[in-house]
């Protein structure tokens, strides 16, 4: 009988699905952040992949003409969630500690595989992680080996709740780079906050600005075939056409299915010039029949091309709620996740954007100490972190605590690094604006140094 690697009963975290309101979730869990906002799907290619915006009621008019020649110099934040709790003491495992192979006689690494970590001479990269580990040799990537919050829950839904809004409230309904756009945002730019999935990545739920999802710039397009003919073109541009002739429609109605038409079709106009080079993945990024590459090959587009993004969401490839047959859903998902990533970097240092962009990568938890029965490990605490990009001091944050004395009462990894804190640093150090009013309490949550 084959295992799953998630033993939990599904808890898929309830996302903004446009058009189909909020899935339910777990009765008692909180709700994921965005619930409420109005969303409006600008319709894309027959099989319904489209750009939605989230918060739209709060606009007058939604303006992207030119949005690809609107040439910026903002920072970008990019961040990348490991679903599930990904196991840490894999990630970068203690090869130096006896107490490992004890803990994990089934699931331990080999002494000798993996790259040594240089800054704590206990641990090893995964092997799967290779690229990350030179990546890191370059000072590019600062890791945080034991990241987390006081009084750790380790329910899916709550604790991915807490790292989305920013704080240890289940009550929180906006996310906690939502309220950031909704402090230096704009209320004619969706695509300031991106989330690069099919729903709003709830980090991302504003209050008062509006923010969009997109598969990627090469599935946006009204075509239900890519190889559009002339003439399908010229019915697209008609169609545009006419929405752009009602726009000062008396009659409501029709004003919004013309503001809607004709957004629609320069935002095509906009994103298919982009996705054309991009169908393909490029070859410096891992091929797979997994979205993540392409849709990192797509972001680094959109931003070459100048527009206006500030923050952006997405998902890593795998699932981490590794209960069982841990070994081998680590081995490919790590080595497509980290492989992807590296490729993004180098693609942005090829085009000039390095100094623009990082990268911060996270978890929900990490995994017990101990393996469990089925060849995998439980829900655990403090898990690892990772911030990537040319601007990070690639320094080690925080430190492993160590399996001896660094383990809780129920055997889970103590937290050396609060979220919070890294979150009010990013805010501070890489956006210069002040963490307060969007980080709850953040002035009781010490800063690590981020940036070189």
């Amino acid at each position: 009988m084959t295992r799953r690697a998630c033993a939990c009963d599904d808890f898929g975290r309830a996302h903004a699905v446009a058009g189909d309101g909020l899935p339910a979730i777990e009765l008692g869990m909180p709700a994921p952040a965005g619930t409420g906002l109005t969303r409006r799907s600008f319709l894309a290619k027959g099989l319904g992949a489209a750009l939605t915006v989230y918060g739209l009621d709060r606009l007058s008019v939604l303006d992207i003409d030119g949005l690809a020649n609107a040439a910026t110099n903002t920072r970008v934040l990019v961040s990348v969630f490991l679903d599930g709790g990904a196991d840490s003491l894999s990630m970068l495992f203690p090869a130096a500690d006896p107490l490992y192979y004890q803990y994990r006689p089934t699931l331990a690494l080999p002494q000798s595989s993996g790259s040594a970590f240089g800054e704590d001479g206990r641990l090893h990269w995964h092997p799967s992680l290779t690229s990350l580990a030179q990546l890191h040799g370059e000072g590019k990537v600062s890791v945080i080996p034991a990241i987390g919050y006081t009084s750790p829950d380790k329910s899916h839904f709550t604790s991915r709740h807490y790292w989305e809004v920013g704080a240890t409230d289940a009550g929180l309904a906006t996310g906690w780079l939502g309220r950031y756009l909704d402090r230096v945002g704009s209320a004619d730019n969706p695509l300031q906050g991106l989330s690069l999935d099919s729903r709003l990545q709830p980090a991302l739920a504003t209050a008062k600005v509006p923010v969009a999802s997109i598969d990627g710039p090469d599935r946006y397009t009204f075509a239900a075939r890519r190889d559009a003919t002339a003439l399908e073109t010229r019915i697209l541009d008609a169609v545009g056409e006419l929405g752009a002739a009602h726009l000062g429609s008396r009659d409501r109605a029709i004003r919004e299915v013309a503001s809607a038409s004709a957004q629609s079709h320069r935002l095509r106009r906009e994103l298919q010039g982009l996705g054309a080079g991009i169908g393909q993945v490029p070859s410096s990024y891992p091929q797979s029949t997994n979205d993540f590459p392409r849709r990192l090959a797509g972001l680094a587009a959109m931003l070459s091309a100048g527009l206006p993004i500030r923050c952006a969401a997405l998902k890593a490839p795998g699932m981490y709620d590794t209960h069982a047959d841990q070994a081998d859903e680590l081995n490919t998902a790590l080595k497509l996740t980290a492989d992807s990533l590296v490729a993004f970097q180098r693609d942005l240092e090829a085009r000039g954007l390095a100094d623009r962009v990082l990268v911060h990568v996270w978890s929900e938890f990490g995994r017990r100490a101990r393996e469990n029965g089925s060849d995998g490990t439980d829900h655990g605490a403090a898990g690892l972190g990772l911030l990537m990009g040319s601007r990070v001091h690639g320094r080690m944050i925080g430190e492993f605590p160590g399996l001896g004395g660094g383990l809780d009462e129920q055997g889970n990894l103590r937290a050396t690094a609060d979220f919070r804190g890294v979150y009010s640093a990013i805010l501070e150090q890489w956006f210069d604006t002040d963490a307060a009013g969007i980080i709850p309490g953040a002035a009781s949550f010490a800063r690590p140094a981020l940036l070189r």
